[in-house]
Parts: C-alpha cells; sequence; structure tokens
C-alpha cells in the first residue's frame, strides 16, 4: 500500500456529529492499517489543517461528518493545500450538505423528492398544513443525523411552532417537509456503481439518532426484498440524483418507497457513516467488499479537484 504514502483520517472536528465521527474515523483507521496503509488519526478540533502539509501526508481519508468536514468546508482546504481526499468535491459537498438547494436541483432535473416549504418564526402554520398536510417532519436544512428533526402529527397545541424553534437551535434556515409514508431505503454509491439497497425497519419506524447509532432493535435488510424491477430502476435513478448534485466517489442516498410503487429521493450524503451500524458497508458486503477493502478502494479514489 506505499502507493498512498503517508495517509491522514480526519476525525472528530468541531461538528455536533463529532461522537460519530470518532466512531467512523477509528473503524477505517482500523481497516487502513489491516491492509498495510500508512494512515493516522488528525482530528482538525485540535489540529490546524495545515499541519498536514509539513508533516507529510500525500492523501486524506475524510471520515467526518456534518458541517466543516461534509460541507465543503474541509474540501476547500485541502484543494488549497494540493492534497487529495476521499468524496465529492467542493460544491458538491456544499450542495449536498443543504437540503433546501439540493431539493430545487432534484426538482428541476426530475428527481422526485417530497414537498416542502421553507418557514421562519413569521410562518403561517395553519396555511403550511392546508398545503402539506399531516403529518409534517421540521428539520434544519443542513444537518445530518436526524439532529434537530421532529415529526409533528398535530397543530392544535402550537406543534409546528415549537418544532420550529428545536430545528432552528441548529441552523437558520428550517425546512416542512410532508411526511410520506412508506419502506424506507438507502442506496449506496460507489465509484461509478450503485450498491444494492438497504432496507431499514426501525422501532415504530422512528429512524432517530439513537436508533441509527446506538440500538441493536433497528432491523436491516439486505436483499432488501422488495421487486427487483423496482430495485433496479431506484438504483439508476439513485446514480442519476447523485451525479445531478456533482457528487463523486462515494455517498449515500436516503428515500422512501411509498406504497404505490413510487419514491421520493430525502437526501444524499457525501461522508456518510463507517460505523458499526452503517450502511454503506453493509451494501458493499453483499456484493463480496469486506470492511478493509472498501476503505482501500474509497482512499484509491483520493482526489484533488
Amino acid at each position: 500500500m506505499s502507493e498512498f504514502g503517508k495517509v491522514a483520517v480526519l476525525m472528530g472536528g468541531p461538528s455536533s456529529e463529532r461522537e460519530i465521527s470518532f466512531l467512523s474515523g477509528n473503524a477505517v483507521l482500523a481497516a487502513l492499517r489491516s491492509r498495510g496503509v500508512d494512515a493516522h488519526a488528525f482530528d482538525p478540533a485540535e489540529r490546524a489543517l495545515c499541519d498536514l502539509k509539513p508533516d507529510g501526508f500525500e492523501r486524506v481519508f475524510i471520515a467526518l461528518h456534518g458541517r466543516f468536514g461534509e460541507d465543503g468546508t474541509v474540501q476547500g482546504a485541502l484543494e488549497v493545500l494540493g492534497i487529495p481526499y476521499t468524496g465529492s468535491g467542493v460544491m458538491a459537498s456544499a450542495l449536498a450538505m443543504d437540503k433546501w438547494r439540493t431539493k430545487l436541483v432534484w426538482i428541476a432535473s426530475g428527481i422526485p423528492t417530497p414537498r416542502y416549504r421553507m418557514v421562519d418564526h413569521d410562518s403561517d402554520w395553519w396555511a403550511v398544513v392546508a398545503e402539506l398536510g399531516l403529518p409534517l417532519i421540521v428539520k434544519p436544512a443542513r444537518e445530518g443525523s436526524t439532529i434537530g428533526i421532529t415529526r409533528v402529527a398535530g397543530v392544535d397545541h402550537d406543534e409546528l411552532a415549537i418544532a420550529y424553534r428545536e430545528a432552528a437551535r441548529h441552523d437558520d434556515l428550517v425546512l416542512v417537509e410532508e411526511f410520506v409514508a412508506g419502506i424506507e431505503l438507502t442506496a449506496s454509491v460507489l465509484g461509478e456503481r450503485a450498491l444494492p439497497l438497504i432496507r431499514i425497519d426501525a422501532p415504530e419506524g422512528n429512524y432517530d439518532y439513537h436508533h441509527k447509532y446506538f440500538s441493536n432493535e433497528t432491523k436491516y435488510f439486505c436483499p432488501s426484498g422488495i421487486d427487483g424491477d423496482v430495485e433496479r430502476a431506484i438504483l439508476v435513478q439513485s446514480l442519476e440524483a447523485f451525479r445531478m448534485i456533482g457528487c463523486t466517489g462515494w455517498g449515500r442516498l436516503d428515500l422512501i418507497l411509498e406504497d404505490g410503487g413510487a419514491w421520493k429521493f430525502l437526501e444524499v450524503n457525501t461522508s456518510p457513516g463507517m460505523t458499526a451500524h452503517s450502511l454503506v458497508p453493509m451494501a458493499a458486503r453483499r456484493v463480496g467488499i469486506e470492511f478493509p477493502d472498501l476503505c482501500v478502494e474509497i482512499l484509491r479514489g483520493a482526489h484533488v479537484g
């Protein structure tokens, strides 16, 4: 693995997903070392990124989640330093982190996504309900890992206003989205291919932060068990949705398959989790790629620009 030189695995960082980033980063670090890669942990919250160059790092595996690590910021810094890094570039990372602007691109491109409205503290909540119905999902536009998200089933006791305030604690951009009932799926992208879909079955349909990362109650199915023709169509459109945002390298798209057979894409993740509960490694195993080899393949795709 001398082709990679000295590799920094960026983990931790200053975002609200710091804890999960350490889980991902340490798993990647151990995997790369098991394949003979000269990999080292690097926490941008503790050390300046400009230290990468004098310390001799020749390539970076980004295992950061959320702001600073997944929104184009660290990608731009690495571009300036001229150090190849994994995942999507500056523009695609920034766009994918913003659920509102991702929706604008998808809607303009014919990619199905739930109806929504951007809201603020002066919004007419009854008008929002009249337009989108109930239940509703209220979420920060630029957070991940379900942080700040609330499902609202009624509006008799200021539930929407309360949910808005919770989301606004994390971001000044807040969107309200129609609730789409159906099967929760995730599509992983590795290079130029989409990996098999994973069906997620969370307790009471609540795939929140705890059930996503720490609970053993959440069940994952790969193969997904859905109709083969439908899965193939979803995978084709997943690649289209991924590329429409400008994403490259690897990533993951979350979507809902409705009872009638239609589906809607919720978001795209450009630096997905790499923990024991993570979905990209699960899909990769289904096609015979073990976790250490997955990490090496992602690292091999590192680029500048």
